[in-house]
């Protein structure tokens, strides 16, 4: 796409003056200045378009060249690219001459530093172990823990005692600085951080002697804190107010206390489940049995069925975990009947499990019958 004539795109005519120049580009500058238009590509490019134009127009030299040769003369080494950017003085250097290194935002306005106000506390982290009945049941624990907190001796001002903080002479009370700049659209304001009181609007001459002007100090807190049944692995309880303290008078943050579960020796938890694996003797799976099973709450009495299988799966109602947001909802336990088999009987014990055996008609042979056997008992 051909270039526009760069005066049609500063809207003067090829006798316009340096002056004329300079205001046709300062208003197209800030009309389409991307600070002012984010996201919009058509403004960009009309900002860069407008910006080339004026780099060239307002050097003599250029300007000169421009009107004897057209675009032509600025085409490949040494004048402008073909994207439109510029090989030598780029767009941040023409506008820094312009603003004395100022952001357009400063220039404009909704820029500069602003008085920090009230701000809130941030928030710390305890990491607390409990056991697996106690994450079920719920319990109070008693912690400790060192955090900022504002300091006694002066209240938290960081002024020594018997003095107060002073309003910084430099930006009285506001946080911010006004600096004038001259640039071509004029006299400008900027606004910036107070050099003085770093943006605070108060000063200490006297600083306490216990926080060294901080307002706070670390201290070491014992609290009590409520674990509420049913509690998980990985979840927290936060204690409003226990954090950090705020800025300015802005809230303290929160303490939130991350609990971890150390793992039980008989019992898996799984959400609000409780799942447990029982062994029973061969007898007592083939003959049923009155057995004892651990839960959570103590031994419970239950009977084996007769030919109860391995891996037979059973479940005790209401003897899980707790809701921790709805404690009169349980879950339950989960039973798994493991059948163990003796490694070692006697031989009494053996000529016993050969008669049932023998009955049964499962006596083991100690020999698989093969292909040829079978083919030989078929013709026998």
């Amino acid at each position: 796409m051909a270039k526009r004539d760069y005066y049609e795109v500063l809207g003067v005519n090829k006798g316009a003056t340096d002056a004329d120049i300079k205001k046709a580009y300062r208003k197209l500058a800030k009309k389409y200045h991307p600070d002012a238009n984010p996201d919009n590509k058509e403004a960009e490019a009309k900002f860069k378009e407008a910006t080339e134009a004026y780099e060239v127009l307002s050097d003599e030299k250029k300007r000169q060249t421009y009107d004897q040769f057209g675009h032509s003369a600025f085409e490949g080494a040494g004048g402008f690219s073909g994207g439109g950017g510029f090989s030598g003085m780029d767009m941040g250097d023409i506008f820094e001459s312009f603003f004395g290194g100022g952001g357009f935002s400063d220039i404009f306005g909704g820029g500069g530093s602003r008085r920090r106000g009230p701000s809130r506390g941030a928030d710390l982290q305890y990491n607390l172990t409990i056991d697996f009945e106690e994450a079920v049941f719920g319990c109070t624990k008693e912690i400790s823990f060192q955090a900022d907190d504002k300091c006694d001796n002066c209240n938290g001002s960081g002024a020594k005692p018997g003095t107060h903080p002073q309003t910084c002479p430099t930006c009285n009370g506001t946080g911010q600085e006004r600096v004038m700049k001259q640039t071509m659209f004029g006299a400008m304001t900027t606004v910036t951080e107070c050099r003085t009181c770093h943006g605070e609007g108060k000063i200490i001459k006297e600083p306490c002697p216990v926080c060294n002007g901080r307002g706070k100090v670390r201290k070491t807190k014992t609290i009590t804190v409520d674990i509420p049944k049913g509690i998980n692995e990985g979840q927290s309880i936060r204690k409003a107010g226990m954090g950090a303290p705020g800025e300015k008078g802005g809230p303290n943050g929160d303490l939130l206390i991350a609990i971890s579960i150390r793992p039980h020796k008989t019992f898996v938890r799984q959400n609000n489940d409780i799942y447990v694996e029982v062994p029973i003797s061969i007898v007592q799976a083939t003959l049923g049995d009155e057995i004892k099973i651990p839960t959570i709450d103590g031994e419970e009495t239950y009977t084996v069925k007769p030919g109860t299988q391995p891996e037979t799966v059973v479940t005790l109602k209401n003897k899980g975990v707790f809701n921790v947001r709805n404690p009169r909802i349980r879950g339950d336990e989960i039973v798994k009947f493991k059948v163990v088999v003796p490694n070692k009987i006697s031989d009494r014990q053996k000529d016993l499990l050969m008669q049932f055996a023998s009955e049964d008609g499962s006596v083991p042979t100690g020999k698989k019958e093969g292909f040829f056997d079978k083919v030989k008992k078929h013709f026998d």
